[in-house]
């Protein structure tokens, strides 16, 4: 059965070139399920995991709605962390480039209030925020939903774990009560019908079946002791050597504990979890994304809305309660098409998850022998890039290719030699071949960037 084609629903001539140009040709199957039912208006409560192309399925229908010519906020999607918001905008984006003019705000915490402030000020159609952020500005009167006529809870579930519901009550109640509210979510817990019952219009209830995990994603299971378990995730990186790794623990705790054996031990490894400040949070994210790291242990929560390209592995340190998060976790690698490879360590206390893990994927989990992990003797694996530091960002106006310009025309380095640069507000990170990392460092410090001098540092483990 072929997938139906976006050509069939009514969007605008100029969208419909616009998802040609973007590729979007099938919709996929959260998109054909809740589209045509969005874009007449109705309330949605879909049910679907990341990665099925939800993101797309409220943009299209959000765009649809908007008034171009009235520059008051329109529309407003809630998301349980910055990551997510940053994604959904760069998503929303895209598709509205059909468009003129359209303007997309992100109001997140860890970014400074002020430019926020500027940017509102000056107008927005849509507002994707993180609820804090979002109450913070409403109270202070800078963000205004008397215009809205679409709002969007983006991965309620993880929202309602974070303890979001009564901020998401707060700002619903400032929404127009003739708006439509689109609701995605991975799972479905008690607290989503709670949240249904009280914020929406006779919602049409759309499920996803969670994808299982396909013939591209391997998986192999490996009984542990408690003791074992830390020593375990060392063996399993230097046997099968995968370039990029997520490793997923139940508790921050765990995180740490694990992303410290490693260290330990001379692997590259960072600990994302929910106590970190943003800007180290923002640090560790960009080094494992331009493959300044090895490894990224991280609890579910954190790991919430990332989507890291070409991740090689996963590693469920810990067997999660929730079988759907095991088949969120597990989808992380394999994407594109490509093979990716799914190692999961379990104790005896755990074989009750791994029995509803089966349940849910419908087949028995294929299990191997510790022993088989034979140590390669080529030492820890080494990430080929390190990340320069730089003090300064889009407040100092910096862009990209001022970086690139004075590391290769100033500096003399090839185009080759340097990876994925980041500009954020204060800070830009500009991944380079770690034989140079420490060269370049000096040298930029050394130097200046759009004719000033700039402080310059490579950032460690």
């Amino acid at each position: 059965m072929t997938a139906p084609s976006f050509a069939t629903l009514a969007l605008s001539p100029q969208m419909q070139a616009n998802l040609q140009r973007l590729g979007y040709l099938e919709m996929t199957a959260i998109q054909a399920a809740s589209l045509p039912a969005a874009l007449l208006g109705k309330d949605i409560i879909a049910q679907a995991k990341t990665g099925s192309g939800k993101t797309a399925a409220f943009a299209l229908a959000l765009l649809a709605n908007l008034n171009t010519r009235r520059f008051a906020v329109q529309s407003l999607v809630l998301c349980p962390t910055r990551e997510l918001a940053d994604q959904v905008t760069a998503e929303i984006r895209r598709l509205a480039r059909a468009e003129d003019n359209i303007k997309v705000v992100t109001l997140c915490g860890g970014v400074p209030l002020r430019g926020q402030l500027a940017t509102l000020e000056h107008g927005a159609h849509v507002v994707v925020g993180t609820p804090g952020r979002v109450m913070d500005h409403l109270e202070r009167g800078s963000l205004r939903l008397d215009a809205l006529n679409t709002l969007v809870l983006d991965e309620a579930d993880r929202m309602l774990d974070m303890g979001f519901l009564d901020d998401i009550a707060t700002v619903a109640r400032q929404c127009p009560p003739e708006r439509q509210t689109l609701l995605f979510s991975a799972t479905y817990p008690e607290g989503i019908a709670k949240l249904a019952a009280q914020f929406m219009r006779s919602p049409l209830a759309v499920k996803v079946e969670a994808q299982h995990a396909g013939a591209q994603i391997e998986q192999r299971w490996y009984e542990v002791t408690e003791a074992q378990r830390l020593p375990a995730v060392a063996r399993l990186l230097d046997h099968f050597r995968p370039a990029s790794t997520l490793a997923f623990c139940n508790t921050k705790a765990r995180c740490r504990e694990v992303a410290a054996d490693l260290q330990a031990r001379g692997f590259s490894a960072l600990a994302l979890h929910g106590e970190l400040e943003q800007r180290e949070r923002d640090q560790v994210l960009v080094r494992f994304a331009n493959r300044s790291c090895s490894v990224l242990v991280a609890t579910d929560v954190a790991a919430r809305g990332l989507d890291i390209a070409n991740l090689a592995a996963v590693i469920n340190v810990d067997v999660t309660p929730d079988a759907e998060v095991h088949v969120h976790r597990i989808g992380r690698t394999g994407r594109a098409g490509e093979s990716g490879l799914a190692l999961c360590l379990a104790s005896l206390d755990e074989m009750g998850a791994v029995g509803r893990i089966e349940v849910l994927q419908g087949r028995e989990s294929a299990w191997f022998p510790l022993d088989e992990l034979t140590p390669t003797g080529k030492g820890p694996l080494v990430p080929p890039m390190a990340t320069l530091h730089i003090q300064g960002g889009r407040k100092e106006k910096i862009r990209p290719g001022d970086v690139l310009g004075a590391l290769t025309a100033d500096l003399g380095y090839t185009r080759e030699q340097v990876g994925k640069i980041d500009v954020n507000e204060f800070s830009t990170y500009v991944a380079v071949e770690r034989g140079i990392a420490n060269d370049a460092a000096a040298r930029l410090d050394a130097g200046r960037i759009k004719g000033k001098s700039v402080k310059v540092r490579v950032l460690e483990d």
